[in-house]
């Protein structure tokens, strides 16, 4: 390992918090047979991260590597903001390679925060003037997280105003049972509607009465209380 490296993880664990890694551990669920099993925490919140991830934006490919396949959450959350700095000033052909290395290693990129502080700006910013294709088949996985990386990547596209991506995804996973897809979708499906509720509205009407109960009381949270309670008992 080389030497850069093995200061910034000394670094790391001098501003550990083990009271605070204690809470975080019961947060991101990480007893056995939880979504979050074994992942590993130094107690250490996200905007001293940010600053790390601001003074070592040059680290190199090989250690940003180490990081994310590390077993300490904060490890993987650096890599990945600094990640997102080098896609932002990164030339095509560098935000390319970054893309394929997000998605090679998806199965590090394995807790709902670290989804969700990275999809939208790599994966999606790069799908955004491309086939979404990518998108679909993340969408069909086994792997929680891909499926969640599915729908949080249109997050990029509902931000510019194109929803049928967001809508079709959100679509194809109205079966799905883990609680952590419904809260995602249900977001997305509530920023669509903050950017154009006849849109969200349209597919709520059509689906609301298949939808799991979580991810529709996600997608409506911003409605009048009148309107929340009669999409509820399935009475529109």
């Amino acid at each position: 390992m080389n030497g850069l490296l093995e200061t910034l993880r000394s670094k790391l664990r001098s501003v550990a918090d083990p009271e605070k890694a204690k809470v975080l551990q019961r947060f991101f669920k990480t007893g056995p047979g939880e979504y979050g099993e074994g992942d590993v925490f130094l107690g250490i919140q996200v905007p001293v991260l940010r600053k790390f991830a601001r003074e070592n934006r040059d680290l190199d490919d090989t250690s940003l590597q180490v990081l994310l396949r590390s077993s300490v959450h904060e490890e993987r959350m650096l890599s990945l903001l600094i990640l997102i700095q080098k896609y932002v000033r990164g030339t095509d052909e560098e935000r390319k390679k970054i893309y394929d290395f997000y998605l090679v290693n998806t199965s590090f990129i394995n807790n709902w925060d670290l989804v969700d502080l990275s999809a939208e700006h790599v994966v999606g910013h790069f799908l955004m003037r491309g086939s979404r294709r990518p998108l679909y088949q993340l969408a069909k996985s086994k792997s929680l997280w891909e499926r969640r990386i599915a729908i949080l990547a249109t997050f990029h596209f509902i931000k510019q105003h194109e929803f049928s991506d967001a809508l079709k995804i959100a679509a194809s996973l109205l079966s799905d049972k883990e609680d952590l897809i419904q809260k995602a979708v249900g977001w997305m499906l509530r920023e669509v509607g903050k950017r154009d509720l006849e849109a969200e509205e349209r597919f709520l009407m059509k689906n609301y009465q298949k939808m799991p109960r979580t991810m529709l009381r996600y997608a409506i949270e911003r409605f009048p209380e009148e309107k929340r309670k009669r999409y509820l008992k399935g009475g529109m």
